[in-house]
Formats: C-alpha cells, structure tokens, sequence
C-alpha cells in the first residue's frame, strides 16, 4: 500500500462512527434455571429489579433471616439495585430469596439478549454465576 493510500485509510478509520452501545439491561429476564423473571427498570440514577413472575404466584419471603418479612409476597418484590460502573456493567447488590442472604451484584451486559450476574458473599470471594436472556 502507497503511502498516501495508507494514511487515507487511517484518516477513514478514526471517522468512523464508535460501535453503537447496547441499548441498556431495562426490561425482563429470566434466570438461567427458568425459574423466575426478574423486571430491571430505571430508578434513580441507577437500575433496579423485582421479582416479576415465578411458579407460585403466592410465594412468600419464608427464607429471610427476619421473621417480621417472612408473609411478605416473592411476587413484586424488588431484590436488585445497581448503579453503572462502566460500559455495560452495573454493580451493587442483590437478595436471594432462597437462602434469604443479600450478595453484592455485577450485573454485565453482553448483548441485546443476554447479561451475566455475579453474586459474591459480601466481603469475600466467594462467587456465583448466572446467565439471563432477555424475554420478548
């Protein structure tokens, strides 16, 4: 390649426009075992998500660690808040209602249709892993 022919396709290079950012994790997902549908919506200036359909619409709170929130409804309840903490990538925390136990969260968004959510015990490195897909 000719020099000014390499310099013109530099210049035309760096005037492309970025690749386009993913539209964002708003909306529904279901859990990797099929189980549950967790509804992010914008709140504040950062995410939040609630329990938005699973098996037993009258499922109660029964695992949390405070018996007063035990008869609280699963349905509707939100478990997720996060903030942006760089490109397609959200952190704070999350409640599992299985044990009970609130996890920090990374929430990363890989595509149009699917985010991977960490969950570490607070303070450690203790981790796990699920992957969502977005429903239509």
């Amino acid at each position: 390649m000719r020099g000014s022919s390499r310099i013109a396709l530099i210049m035309a290079l760096t005037l492309l426009p970025p690749v386009a950012a993913l539209a964002g994790p708003a909306g529904k997902w279901r859990v990797g075992d099929g189980k549950a549908v967790i509804n992010i919506h914008n709140c504040g200036a950062g995410l939040c998500g609630s329990i938005d359909s699973i098996p037993d619409r009258n499922a109660k709170d029964e695992n949390n660690p405070n018996p007063a929130q035990r008869s609280r409804a699963l349905l509707g309840l939100p478990i997720l808040s996060l903030q942006k903490s760089g490109d397609n990538l959200w952190s704070g925390t999350i409640y599992n209602a299985e044990d009970g136990q609130n996890y920090s969260a990374r929430l990363t968004q890989k595509s149009e249709t699917v985010v991977t959510l960490e969950g570490c015990v607070q303070g450690t490195n203790v981790c796990g892993e699920d992957q969502w897909t977005r429903q239509r």
